[in-house]
């Protein structure tokens, strides 16, 4: 028996691998598919019927009972059920077009959550399609939708148009979200900006989540020696699909012009000295702040060199009134942080 190099192995094995996952998800999609087809035909029956025959509420539970006793070991047949085929009939009423459209892909959850939480058409193929290119979860649908991911997507103030080449800032700008809906957190606006931090952190899953999909966390609070001088950055983040640094300060007090420059400096740091400019894209930054007048802001930006966007964070008010006092937790965090030798934040 011919015996084969630990790496040729290896690289057949992947290959062999990666093959049949392919396959695997070409056949569940497939599957999929064929399911929400048969889902939308029963649901455009019910309607026409309805519409035509005039049908009530007691048909369509004694069609949900006949049907589960013929398909016994096949879910999805409840009353329930029933009227969402019909929703889903309703909504998209052209059965070539829900194969051909995004929400053809979807599981018939996704598709129940769309139906559920928008109302209007081309809303629900613009989170469809969304939901199809990233592979959301249900749970993130859901979160998307509810935070109103489509107003605030690529929506931060910046100065990338004129800080980058054009086609790297249309990039870049689709990095950013205004406001940044940080609600899972339980934290209020009276909160220290390095408690803000650890809280980003502790639930790094949520906050990625938040941040969209291609970041990738590389630290908190990183060192910066600038010639002897100390300097640390909130957070930083390497974006994988557009291949940069993208440097986040948190700041939980109104926007100051002050901040984009700290920011800036930042960037023009992280830049020098961590970018590979054969492989890496420019670097960017973005400022979180509590609230901003757009008008400052632009002015702001206007003066800085270096590609930043400001955007606000919203925080959950409500949650802060089941958690301990907030001073009391900022107090304890920095005694800890005295304690760990963990040297303060710029700006603290």
């Amino acid at each position: 028996m011919t015996e084969l190099a630990p790496d040729e192995y290896s690289t057949t094995l992947s290959e062999l691998k990666a093959q049949v996952h392919r396959a695997r998800l070409k056949v569940q999609r497939a599957a999929n598919n064929e399911l929400l087809q048969v889902w939308w035909r029963i649901g455009d029956t019910i309607r026409r019927r309805q519409a035509e025959q005039g049908w009530g509420t007691q048909v369509i539970t004694r069609l949900a009972e006949d049907l589960r006793a013929e398909f016994p070991a096949m879910k999805g047949f409840s009353r329930a059920n029933l009227f969402y085929m019909r929703r889903f009939a309703q909504a998209w009423p052209d059965l070539d077009a829900v194969v051909q459209r995004p929400v053809g892909q979807l599981p018939w959850g996704h598709v129940i959550e769309l139906l559920d939480k928008i109302d209007n058409t081309d809303l629900r193929d613009w989170y469809a399609a969304k939901d199809a290119h990233h592979g959301w979860s249900r749970s993130v649908l859901a979160h998307q939708i509810t935070t109103r991911l489509h107003e605030r997507e690529a929506a931060a103030p910046s100065n990338f148009a004129g800080a980058l080449e054009q086609r790297d800032s249309d990039q870049a700008q689709e990095l950013t979200k205004d406001p940044y809906a940080l609600q899972f957190l339980a934290i209020d606006s009276n909160v220290s900006e390095r408690e803000l931090e650890q809280r980003l952190v502790d639930r790094i899953l949520e906050t990625m989540r938040e941040l969209g999909p291609g970041f990738a966390f590389v630290g908190r609070q990183v060192h910066l020696d600038v010639d002897g001088d100390d300097y640390y950055i909130d957070l930083l983040f390497f974006h994988v699909e557009q291949l940069r640094y993208v440097v986040i300060e948190l700041k939980t007090t109104m926007f100051d012009p002050r901040d984009a420059g700290q920011l800036g400096f930042y960037v023009a740091v992280v830049d020098d000295r961590l970018r590979i400019p054969e492989k890496h894209q420019p670097t960017v930054g973005i400022l979180l702040v509590a609230g901003k007048n757009d008008t400052v802001v632009r002015y702001a930006l206007a003066s800085t060199a270096q590609p930043v966007a400001v955007s606000r964070h919203e925080l959950n008010e409500e949650a802060q009134k089941a958690l301990p006092d907030e001073t009391a937790i900022a107090r304890a965090f920095a005694d800890e942080l005295g304690r760990a030798g963990e040297p303060p934040g710029l700006g603290e």
